[in-house]
Order: C-alpha cells, then structure tokens, then sequence
C-alpha cells in the first residue's frame, strides 16, 4: 500500500465492534486512502484475569461489519505475534499515567502504549484514530507520539451514544436491562454538568455539584459505586478549579454498576 503511494489510517481496537468503533472507521476513511483496523484483545492492559476472560470477542460479526464499512485490511494477529517469547520491554508515559485510570489500574497505559506502539511499527500507518471516548488514553497516546517523534498523525473521533444516551463500550452488553437503566445516570450527570456550564458557571465545584445532584441517590441506593467525577485541564488532565477559556476543560467519570465498569466524559 506504502509503495503504491496509498494514505494508510490505523484503527486499533480491542474486537466487539459496536458503532463506536465504526465512527472510527468512518473517520478513518475520510482522511485516508486505505483503512487498516486491528483486532486484538491486549492482555498487558487487563489488572484482573477474570475481566479479561469475560472480554466479549465475536471476530465473524467484526469481520463481517467491517466488510460491510468498506475497511481494506483487518490485523487479527495472535498473542504471539504482538508479545513473542522472551519479550521484555515497554513504553512508558508518565504523568498522565498516573491518576484516574492509571492511579486504579496499575500497568494498564504501559500495556496501552507498548501494543500501540507495536501495532504502529507493524502496520506502519501514515495516521491512526482514537475515540475521545477513552479520553485519558486518547491524552496518554499523543502525549507519547508527540515525545517520541512518532510520525504518525494522531485523530480523535468525538464520543458516540446510544440512543437512550449510554456512551457505547463494549462492555454494556455486560449489562442487565436493569443495570442498563442505572448507568444512564452516568450521561445525565456529564449534562447537568454542561448546563451548569453553559449558565456561565465558571467554579468547578459548582459543576461537580451539579453532577453529583443526578449520580447521589444511585449511590446512596448502592446502585452504582463511583469512583472518580472530576473537571480536568484537557491537555493536562490536571483538575481545575476555576475554568478558563483559553484553556479546554472536561469532565470525567467511572463507575461500576453491576460489576461492570463505565467511563464517560464531556466537553465543558
């Protein structure tokens, strides 16, 4: 494809598509001339074997979906391929590693950065696109790629809902209906937040508040246990207490409901 003077787009993802990652490879094909999208579960990014075994993998629906979104080449490749025997090395980011995700996982973004990077020197794309879904990944792998002079242009694809509002993740076919219901909480709070934005609120505190009006009677239901809200610089992922204008803030939010853990994020 290089030699042919094709534009390559990577689109690494972990398999149980949803239309999430189809927004990816919607994206992708807009910029490029080939898509290439991977498929591989990274064990090195999993804290806890059991949530590791229950990862979804269907590669017939992928395949078959991806066929009908038009991508030129899918990477399936097997552990083996990625983590040969003997394999002892790893990229490490720190800083923004080490709060949020990182701070409750420990290992997982070397896990992230060192398959993606592997992925990148495989397939060697001219562009690769992440979902501003995983935000903190998203932050951690330009964050790398700009570091290490990786000349790979990195583009990120805005968050995408389900029609009830749920931020779609492979993991909320783990949900019960019920559990379903509870996890809604999740979108309504990042709105309430927005709004209280949007009213010119500019204190932090202000807009956690607001949030947490929607997520507390869940908690103290013990309906979902949260386990971090914050507004945060976007570069940075530093929280903030007072949001400037020149400077992007967001909001962040995990949970578990049902076992299940739940990211969410929104622009402020």
């Amino acid at each position: 494809m290089r030699a042919a003077g094709e534009t390559i787009v990577l689109v690494p993802t972990m398999g149980a598509l949803h239309e999430g990652h189809l927004s990816l490879v919607d994206q992708a094909r807009t910029h490029g001339t080939k898509t290439v999208l991977s498929i591989f579960v990274n064990p090195k990014q999993f804290n806890v074997t059991a949530d590791l075994e229950r990862y979804p993998r269907d590669e017939a629906r992928d395949l078959a979906l991806l066929a009908e979104r038009g991508v030129d080449l899918v990477f399936a490749p097997d552990e083996s391929v990625i983590y040969p025997e003997r394999f002892s090395s790893h990229v490490s980011v720190r800083a923004l590693t080490e709060c949020y995700e990182g701070a409750g996982r420990p290992g997982h973004f070397a896990g992230v950065t060192t398959v993606v990077t592997i992925l990148f020197n495989l397939v060697a794309p001219h562009a690769a696109v992440f979902g501003e879904k995983d935000f903190q990944q998203l932050r951690v792998i330009e964050q790398m790629v700009g570091d290490l002079g990786v000349d790979i242009e990195i583009l990120r694809a805005p968050l995408v809902r389900e029609e009830d509002g749920l931020a779609m993740s492979s993991r909320n076919v783990r949900l019960s209906s019920e559990g379903r219901i509870q996890a809604l909480v999740l979108g309504r709070s990042l709105r309430r937040a927005a709004e209280e934005r949007r009213n010119q609120s500019r204190q932090s505190e202000d807009i956690v508040l607001a949030a947490m009006s929607e997520l507390n009677p869940l908690i103290e239901s013990k309906q979902i246990t949260l386990e971090y809200l914050v507004v945060v610089d976007e570069e940075t992922l530093e929280p903030i207490l007072d949001i400037a204008p020149e400077h992007p803030a967001r909001i962040l939010v995990a949970a578990m409901v049902e076992g299940v853990r739940l990211l969410d994020n929104m622009p402020l």
